[in-house]
Parts: C-alpha cells; sequence; structure tokens
C-alpha cells in the first residue's frame, strides 16, 4: 500500500492540501486528488447544479479527496469535497449531480456559515477561526491560508461536519428542486441514498463517513421519494453529463485500479477518445511508452483543442524521461489553458527537466498565482529560484509550502532564513512575515 501511494504522487501529482482535517490524529492530512481534467469534469456537471442553487460555479470548486470510502462533505461556502471512492462507485452523471445539489443546498441554505459563526463565537473544538485549512488552502487565496493547518481532534471535526436531521430534510428538499430546476433526473438522489441503506445497522466504525454526517433514516427516505414523485420532472438525456461523468470516473479508475483491470473495460468507456485515455494511462503505468502514446495520439486526434488530453501526453512523455518532448507537448497545452495551474504546473516541471530553470521559474511563478495550494508547484518553484541563484526566495517558498502542509516548526526555519536575505518591507519580507506569525500562533496553540 505505501508503494502504491507513492507511485500514484508520482504519476497524478497528487499534493496534501488539506491539513489535519481528517482521521484520529490531530495532525494527519487528508490528500487532495489534484487533476485538471478531472477537476474540469467535476466543474461541468456542478455548473447548471450550482446556477439553480443560485450560486456561482466560479466561486464554488468541487475537489476531490484521495478516500476510497464513501463520503461528500463541505466546510465553508466555497468548496464541496467528494471522496475518490464515491466517486468511483456512482455510475451515472445525475447521481453525482445529486450528492452536489445536495452539499450545495448545505451552503445555500446556510448550514455551514451558521456553523462557523457558532464555532467562532463559542471558540469551542479546534479552537478560533476554524474556517478549517483545507478550504482555505485549496482556496489559493495567498497569505490567507497561511497558518490555518490546526491539528483538529476527529471527533470535533466530525461534530463540525455532522448535519441534523432538521438540516437534512431541508437540503433533500432544496436539492431535488435544483435538480429539476438544473434538467436533471431527481431519481439520481433516490439511487444515492440507496447505496447506503442497511448502514444504520452497522456499528459506527463499519459506517461510510456519509452516514455518520448525513444521518438517513426511513422516514427521511420516504419522504424524498416523495419528493421525486411529486416533483413535474421533464429530464432528457444530457449526452455532455454523460460524457464528462464517464471521463472523470475513467481517468480517476485509470490511475487508481491495475492496468489490466482497466484495460479490459476501456472499450465500454462510451467514447473512443475516453476509452484510448483509459488505455494510454494504463499502458504508461506498465511502462510500454510506445502503446501509450499511440491510444493518447489517437484521443487528440479525436479532441484536438482539448488541453487535457495534451497535458497527458505531457506528463506521459516527462515521466518516460523525455522532458524536451514534453516541454513542447504541455507548451500546446498550456496556449488552450492558458490560466490553468495544474497545466503551466506541468509545464514549468517539464522545463527544469530539461534544463531551462528560468523558463521555469517564470512559468511556475505564473501557476503558483492562480493555485497557491499546490505544494508540488510550490516544490518546484523553489527549485527553479535555488537553479537562478534566488536563494532567499527559494527559502521563503519553501517556507510557504511547509505552512501550507502544516509543518510550522520546518516553515518558521526557513522563513527566518528568508527574512534575513529579503529586503525588508517587501512584498516576500511580508510573506516571511505571515509564516512566522502563524508558525507562532501554532505553537501556542
Amino acid at each position: 500500500m505505501y508503494h502504491a501511494t507513492l507511485h500514484l504522487l508520482r504519476v497524478t501529482g497528487l499534493v496534501l492540501c488539506l491539513i489535519a482535517l481528517i482521521g484520529a490524529a490531530p495532525a494527519r492530512a487528508a490528500t487532495l486528488l489534484r487533476d485538471a481534467d478531472i477537476e474540469y469534469a467535476l466543474k461541468q456537471l456542478a455548473a447548471p447544479v450550482l446556477r439553480a442553487a443560485g450560486l456561482s460555479p466560479n466561486q464554488v470548486r468541487i475537489l476531490l479527496i484521495k478516500d476510497n470510502t464513501l463520503n461528500a462533505f463541505v466546510v465553508d461556502t466555497q468548496h464541496i469535497f467528494i471522496h475518490s471512492g464515491l466517486l468511483t462507485k456512482l455510475e451515472t452523471a445525475a447521481q453525482l449531480q445529486a450528492v452536489i445539489a445536495h452539499e450545495a443546498a448545505h451552503i445555500a441554505n446556510g448550514h455551514i456559515s451558521r456553523r462557523l459563526g457558532n464555532m467562532r463565537s463559542a471558540r469551542t473544538a479546534a479552537g478560533l477561526g476554524m474556517a478549517l485549512a483545507a478550504a482555505a488552502a485549496a482556496s489559493g487565496g495567498g497569505r490567507a491560508a497561511i497558518g490555518l493547518g490546526i491539528g483538529l481532534q476527529s471527533s470535533a471535526l466530525r461534530s463540525f461536519l455532522s448535519h441534523t436531521r432538521a438540516e437534512e430534510s431541508s437540503a433533500d428538499i432544496s436539492s431535488i428542486r435544483y435538480l429539476v430546476r438544473a434538467g436533471v433526473d431527481p431519481k439520481g438522489a433516490i439511487e444515492v441514498q440507496n447505496l447506503f441503506r442497511g448502514q444504520d445497522a452497522l456499528s459506527e466504525s463499519r459506517q461510510d463517513p456519509y452516514m455518520r454526517t448525513h444521518p438517513l433514516s426511513r422516514d427521511r427516505l420516504r419522504a424524498l421519494n416523495g419528493l421525486v414523485a411529486s416533483a413535474s420532472a421533464r429530464t432528457a438525456p444530457d449526452p455532455a453529463a454523460d460524457y464528462w461523468f464517464a471521463r472523470a470516473k475513467g481517468k480517476l479508475t485509470a490511475f487508481t485500479r491495475a492496468p489490466g483491470w482497466t484495460l479490459r473495460r476501456a472499450d465500454s468507456s462510451g467514447t473512443s477518445d475516453i476509452a484510448q485515455m483509459r488505455k494510454a494511462v494504463a499502458y504508461h503505468r506498465q511502462s510500454d511508452l510506445g502503446r501509450a502514446l499511440a491510444q493518447i495520439d489517437g484521443a487528440i486526434a479525436s479532441r484536438p483543442k482539448d488541453p487535457f488530453l495534451r497535458e497527458l501526453k505531457g506528463q506521459i512523455l516527462l515521466e518516460s524521461r523525455r522532458a524536451a518532448d514534453a516541454v513542447k507537448v504541455y507548451s500546446a497545452a498550456a496556449r488552450l489553458a492558458p490560466r490553468e495551474p495544474l497545466i503551466l504546473g506541468g509545464l514549468g516541471r517539464a522545463q527544469l527537466a530539461a534544463g531551462n530553470a528560468q523558463d521555469a521559474l517564470r512559468t511556475l511563478e505564473a501557476a503558483r498565482g492562480r493555485d497557491f495550494s499546490d505544494t508540488r508547484i510550490l516544490r518546484d518553484l523553489a527549485v527553479a529560484y535555488a537553479k537562478t541563484g534566488k536563494n532567499a526566495m527559494a527559502s521563503l517558498v519553501t517556507a510557504e509550502r511547509y505552512a501550507v502542509q502544516g509543518r510550522f516548526k520546518d516553515a518558521a526555519i526557513h522563513a527566518k532564513r528568508a527574512e534575513g536575505a529579503l529586503a525588508r518591507g517587501s512584498g516576500p519580507w511580508q510573506r516571511a512575515q505571515d509564516v512566522l506569525s502563524a508558525a507562532q500562533r501554532a505553537e501556542r496553540r
């Protein structure tokens, strides 16, 4: 399992962005699965539902957590987190959109805002200002994200995430309305709840986290069935939603299941480009570069303006030690999606590997400006600063990376090193001060 995790980190660029969010140990972190293609697919699926809820698709991000259990939750008003196990388990786009609609209802109905307000005023559980490290780091909020990596006892977090039956009922009513308004079949909501039927009879340790945070009762399920039955929903098939669901789930399983499993199922992916993308990942994981490139080139031929397929090709080339070729492919992807930080991060990584440190520095600075939370971008940016003789900036970015990860003692060491070499009062010097202040607050707690 340990080696499998290392391999997954290598091939998918996962970053540890959720600081001390889940688990019994106060400092245990959850892992965000950061993939530009999957995140874009989730955004396409979420957009009509979020608009129906009166929320902006550009303000609410759907992020995937590496966890095989079934769960989805919100910790603030700008992020919806979905476990990879749940995405793998769901079978249709409508089911996933029902999950998103339910979590969006908790945001739109004010459940999370009230809870955060209560925690700030009462100073309960893990302490001051628990806007939660995960959301702050994942939002890319710059200096505001630093210093929120506070260790949380799992019982306190579970209490924060657990919705009351009244809140669940309210979210059910609202979510069905959102689905109907968005033209999504509300039966997906019933199908999702049926995944958890019978879990109320299990001991808490054997229940999926979704059951512990979203209490399900026979009365609630009966009421939800009534809501769906009474909804005057005329929903037509949505090929676009089906496509993006198949693509997100297909890419996730290609990287997380055995290559042989993927190759046996790839041709049932729905479209040829998704099938070829999945085969490319499987062959790459088997170190068969020729077949991997043949498959991803076929997918690109089907969708020549798709930046994410080119990004995957760049990743395959880079991890196959063909850095110069990877730079060319990543550059093409970046031209198609110039504001996508994860693609820029890949390009900068390839430029570093190809020995183009100055180009990498410019690219990675642009990537960091758009996504503060990607610790892999921060790591690569520190390397680029060091290779171009900017050691103080390398120390600063390293300090910020450790701070985002909740490693405040290490962050303070590098921030002090940066502080002594940076111009007093400058922007970078102030960033070092922010890290030091955050480290001091963490030590007091």
